[in-house]
């Protein structure tokens, strides 16, 4: 890939919803590079409609932050989930012990009669 120019961070038109860089080409089409492989320490924005690059220049001060990772939101996603898988067997297991404690209750009170009956 033939390199075409050396431009500035600070001409390239920046897209917060898709964090992409652009630059006019011309070929008529754009020149894109992703704040990430900027982060990355990629410094070359490609044209997709033909064979020319361009190189960035930028200081990485200048750029804005990263948003949080979509893994990150993954993990928690599921750490809620197996804090309420958790929150469930819990319940669960409570109201087994409730029934039991019932169950069991029952059967005591059966054997106290029985004593109460035998012993008069």
């Amino acid at each position: 890939m033939p390199l075409y120019d050396e431009i500035e961070i600070e001409d390239f038109t920046y897209d917060p919803e898709t964090l992409l860089y652009s630059y006019p080409c011309p070929c008529g089409d754009r020149f894109k590079v992703s704040l990430e492989d900027l982060w990355d320490g990629e410094d070359v924005a490609n044209c997709e409609s033909c064979t020319l690059y361009i190189e960035v220049i930028y200081d990485e001060e200048d750029l804005p932050p990263l948003p949080e990772d979509d893994d990150d939101d993954e993990e928690d996603e599921e750490n809620n989930s197996t804090s309420i898988e958790s929150d469930v067997e819990g319940e669960k297991d409570t109201r087994r012990l409730e029934k039991n404690h019932g169950t069991n209750e029952v059967a005591v009170n059966k054997a106290l009669e029985k004593l109460s009956v035998t012993s008069q």
